[in-house]
């Protein structure tokens, strides 16, 4: 997909370009324009690496249609460039120079400018230049927009200087940040969305000479200096320009401190003056300013001390930079201290303003401007999926929120912001970290040691890069599986779910906080509060969606035993912060009907707070308040006083803040609320010692996607695999067997690690470090030949591993019925028939989710469920190859078909193609034995249950599990499958006794 593709963000959309009238005649001393596209046919319609104009779209109907056009009104020649569209997602057409030839140098011109034939339709079109890097598809990306409002042709100038880098998408590993224009690989256009429209172009071109005062600026080293009363700040002043050609005139940079919250005399010594670059300096030169500042005996919060610069023959710094005196002597400041007196202290000094702020969060890249951190004195902000500096290594993202805690230091009392991720199976938006298996894989492990050690490798992944705020883990329990979330959850029953939340440990340390200022712990996030997993098919109104954040119809001991307990166990694991579900939830006979989760103050004040506890802060999701009935107010309004502490609005955060301010002012949240709203978000940043150490600890950043790290990946996915059958012991495979591997997911790593994964909705392909299940099997040493369709010849094959399932999707994208299915896809489906057919074979289904295999389970002799493992195939195939047995079971129920749908443990009709808990062994020695076997098994497990022995009560029901899955084979049937699934919820649940004997009734249900 092109990275061009991407609509530039609505940020970077709002400058109108000038333009210039047909005709406008350029300055005498001007040289002659330099032509870029006549649109003759000089140019073809090609891709890379040839000189070519080609185009890109979101989907197949997304890019416009192209022609070369005769027209007799063509500003230049005969011929235009013209177009039509109808673009839904994103779309529009590139210019791309011939990547085997030298880049262009544009440096000696003011800019670029082109003919539109206009429509008047009122929309922005976003034109973009390609600076540096290897060719046009490696190059950094430079934005700026015109808006059609006007009819007929006309010349769009536009200054290079007029162009910005753009913040949503560049290359990974980036290249400088500079406009260089001296290696330009062409241009690109965005055309508008949502429209039907054709357009017109003609005679692209640079024209003018470099003007000094467009391409000189000045810079300051930074924008907020912070220092200690009586110290000293040094402000490095520069002057830089594109291309980086000395400068040709002097520029002359007046300063003057003076304007902000600290006086001058006794607070600073004044300071004003002059510094002048002559004519003939260098790009980049800098000169530095000192600003001293007084000390006196008072405690105090922050002073400002504004350095004002005045410049001439250069564009001036777009903010005026600003010292900072830090706060000192409070008692807030003093880490002695406890946490609750520090808070307390703090809230006492704060205004209605600085609460609001504390209480919202933004998107980082839909901050308007970085200053409006301070203004706005913003609590927190975020990366939603995607959302990544350039270029996304671990030094930019500590390097990136380090300039956004900076920000926040020239508040008043320097609250620092707690930033957060949805770091959901590893550091996912990291390029190079270490992806584990989505947690549908963590609960088929039911290994709790190893879940906190997953939990343990992420914390410390994103810490490292400076972020201290995890949105994870999932508590749902999901019960349906064409919810597009379901691999988000460990699983069906909410006692699997509770015995995998030993990953809290993991990412926060001990229960009781101590652990959160270390710099490998994270402060952690259990969602989506409540009842996310349970939502009915059909009842979602969010626009394509299907089930995800539809509505949760369950009586009160339904919503108490299956939805609510695992919030319960994450209360009294010391959970630091909760997000509600987009979900509504109706709790049949309490006369409410459905209400918005983030509505619903009964659950969030009453159940979550009152009753369980819970003294962390609630988090809402992402724009979930717009979700509620009523005007913006009452989004506001209802949301604060249901108990939601924090808001996630991405883009909205000034509407968010003043809104609450004036509810506050008209009575309608009291101030009450506010306070405890706030003492709960200022005791987890104090916990997190974010005061003493606001900015970060990059000492972990070597472990990031270490040998170390990935081990524990390794572990996770291989004791995540679920061998569901094993006919004739086909697996494990034999290093001398020769192997022919087919089928769509075997040699593709974004399909492993699946949605949530560098982006929101992951997407195919290489697009981070890690091993395939291929490339992992032939470094296993396995004879290994690929054929991904499975066209290759087949014969001469010991056997045949087909590797299919699903491609990546997040949340109700994923939802079956809005574009997915339980189905394997055709090209699967072939593959599977032509190995299969062929010889004897494995398939191996990677999905987020059961897929549909019964018509196929005949002719398949293994099958294994290997959900998404992550970037460490290696576990796959060390299973595969027998280096580790097979040891994982369902997390959830594996249907026969979609009408039996939602099937889980414990329903009064249960007929299941494989039942929850089920999963073979390839132990080199399985339990043998029979009915009396399974009573002295059942005697000793009423021992260890009375004795309070976890583990050998678990090793006793295993043995039983081993030798009634021995017994049944693939003689499955409802009267064996109910009791199996009881009886792994009975062994999660302690009730040793009752699993044997529920295992004793199948292996006779068996015959």
């Amino acid at each position: 997909m092109r990275r061009t593709a991407l609509l530039a963000s609505a940020t970077l959309l709002t400058a109108l370009l000038p333009l210039t009238a047909a005709g406008s005649a350029s300055g005498a001393d001007e040289p002659a324009p330099v032509p870029v596209d006549r649109f003759e046919g000089e140019v073809p319609f090609a891709n890379q690496p040839a000189d070519g104009i080609f185009t890109w779209g979101g989907d197949t109907d997304d890019p416009p249609a192209l022609q070369l056009t005769d027209r007799a009104d063509a500003p230049e020649g005969a011929k235009v460039l013209s177009g039509t569209y109808e673009i839904s997602g994103y779309g529009g057409f590139t210019h791309d120079f011939a990547a085997d030839q030298p880049a262009h140098d544009w440096s000696a011109r003011k800019g670029i400018r082109f003919w539109w034939d206009g429509q008047d339709n009122g929309k922005k079109i976003a034109f973009e230049i390609k600076d540096g890097g290897a060719n046009g598809e490696a190059s950094e990306l430079w934005t700026t927009s015109f808006t059609d409002d006007f009819t007929g042709w006309k010349q769009i100038e536009i200054p290079f200087a007029d162009f910005t880098y753009r913040t949503d998408y560049q290359p990974v590993g980036g290249i400088d940040h500079v406009l260089g224009l001296t290696q330009m690989w062409g241009y690109a256009l965005t055309l508008p969305v949502g429209v039907k429209g054709q357009f017109a172009m003609d005679d692209v071109e640079l024209y003018g000479k470099a003007d000094q005062s467009l391409r000189a600026s000045v810079t300051t080293d930074s924008v907020v200096y912070p220092v200690r009363e009586g110290g000293t700040a040094q402000v490095k002043v520069s002057v830089a320009t594109i291309g980086s050609a000395p400068i040709d005139e002097p520029v002359t940079v007046a300063y003057e401190a003076g304007g902000g919250t600290a006086a001058s005399g006794s607070d600073y010594v004044p300071v004003k003056g002059t510094i002048t670059f002559p004519a003939g300096t260098a790009s980049g030169t800098s000169r530095t300013v000192q600003v001293a500042t007084r000390k006196d005996k008072a405690a105090e919060s922050a002073e400002t001390v504004p350095l004002k610069l005045t410049v001439t023959g250069a564009k001036a710094p777009a903010e005026t930079p600003e010292v900072v005196i830090d706060a000192h002597g409070l008692p807030y400041l003093d880490s002695r201290l406890p946490v609750r007196k520090r808070v307390a202290d703090l809230l006492s000094r704060m205004s209605l303003e600085e609460k609001a702020g504390q209480m919202t969060q933004a998107e980082r890249a839909g901050l308007t401007s970085q200053g409006d951190i301070a203004t706005y004195a913003l609590g927190s902000l975020l990366s939603g999926g995607g959302s990544t500096p350039t270029p996304n290594t671990p030094e930019a993202w500590a390097k990136m929120i380090d300039s956004f805690q900076l920000r926040a230091q020239a508040t008043r009392f320097q609250i620092p912001l707690i930033y957060g991720v949805d770091a959901v199976h590893g550091h996912n938006n990291l390029a190079g970290a270490t992806i584990m298996p989505h947690n549908i894989g963590i609960g088929a492990t039911r290994d709790p040691q190893l879940a906190e050690k997953t939990g343990a490798v992420t914390a410390s992944e994103v810490r490292a890069t400076g972020i201290p705020w995890d949105f994870a883990p999932c508590l749902c329990v999901t019960r349906d599986e064409r919810w597009g979330r379901s691999y988000e959850s460990f699983g069906e029953d909410p006692a699997l779910v509770e015995s995998m939340e030993t990953v809290i440990q993991g990412l926060q340390g001990r229960a009781d906080g101590r652990d959160l200022d270390r710099g490998d712990k994270v402060l952690a996030t259990a969602k989506h509060f409540v009842g996310d997993g349970g939502t009915e098919y059909g009842s979602s109104t969010t626009g394509s969606y299907t089930i995800d954040q539809g509505v949760t119809k369950v009586t009160r001991q339904q919503l108490e035993a299956v939805h609510l307990a695992p919030y319960r166990t994450a209360v009294d694991r010391g959970i630091g912060t909760v997000m509600p579900s987009y979900s509504s939830l109706d709790v049949l006979g309490d006369g409410q009907g459905p209400v918005k989760m983030h509505a619903r103050a009964d659950m969030i004040n009453g159940v979550l707070k009152g009753r369980m506890g819970f003294d962390g802060f609630v988090i809402s999701d992402w724009n979930a308040i717009d979700q509620l009935p009523g005007d913006y107010a009452s989004h506001v309004g209802t949301a604060v006083n249901a108990g939601v502490d924090m808001m996630m609005v991405p883009y909205t955060y000034k509407d968010f803040s003043t809104t609450l301010i004036d509810e506050v002012k008209a009575g309608r949240v009291s101030g009450k609320r506010i306070d405890d709203a706030v003492a709960r978000i200022l005791t987890q940043k104090f916990k997190l010692g974010l005061f003493e150490h606001p900015y970060a600890d990059t000492s972990g950043a070597d472990e990031i996607g270490s040998t170390a790290h990935r081990a524990v990946a390794r572990q996770a996915a291989a004791e995540s695999q679920v061998l569901l059958k094993n006919a004739n012991g086909v697996l494990p495979l034999k290093k001398s067997q020769k192997v022919y591997v087919a089928g769509s997911n075997a040699d593709d790593l974004g399909n492993q690690t699946g949605g949530w994964t560098i982006t929101w909705q992951g997407a195919s392909g290489d697009h981070t470090q890690g091993t395939t299940v291929l490339q992992a099997m032939r470094r296993a040493g396995g004879d290994v030949t690929y054929s991904k369709d499975a066209s290759a010849p087949l014969n001469g094959y010991d056997v045949g591993v087909v590797v299919v399932g699903e491609t990546p999707y997040a949340e109700g994208v994923g939802d079956v019925g809005n574009g997915h299915s339980l189905q394997l896809s055709a090209a699967d489906r072939a593959a599977v028939d032509k190995v299969c057919g062929a010889m004897k074979c494995a398939v191996l289904i990677v999905s987020g989710r059961p897929q549909l295999i019964g018509d196929r389970l005949g002719e398949i002799d293994a099958l294994v469920a290997s959900w998404l493992p992550g970037t460490e195939g290696d576990g796959v195939a060390d299973v595969l190859y027998g280096k580790r047995p097979f040891t994982g079971q369902l997390p959830v129920t594996w249907p026969k078909s979609e009408t039996q749908l939602p099937i889980n443990v414990g329903d009064a009709s249960y007929d299941p193609q494989f039942p929850y808990g089920w999963g073979l062994t390839t132990l080199t020695r399985v339990p043998e034995g029979n009915v009396v076997t399974l009573k002295a098994l059942a005697l000793a497990a009423t021992v260890a249950e009375r004795a309070g022995s976890a583990q050998a009560g678990r090793d006793i029901v295993t043995r039983a599990r081993l030798l009634v899955q021995q017994k049944v084979g693939s003689a499955l049937t409802a009267s064996v499958a109910a009791p199996f699934a009881d009886a792994d919820h009975l062994l999660l649940t302690g009730k040793y006794a009752a699993a044997v004997a529920k295992l004793t009734e199948a292996y006779r249900a068996a015959g």
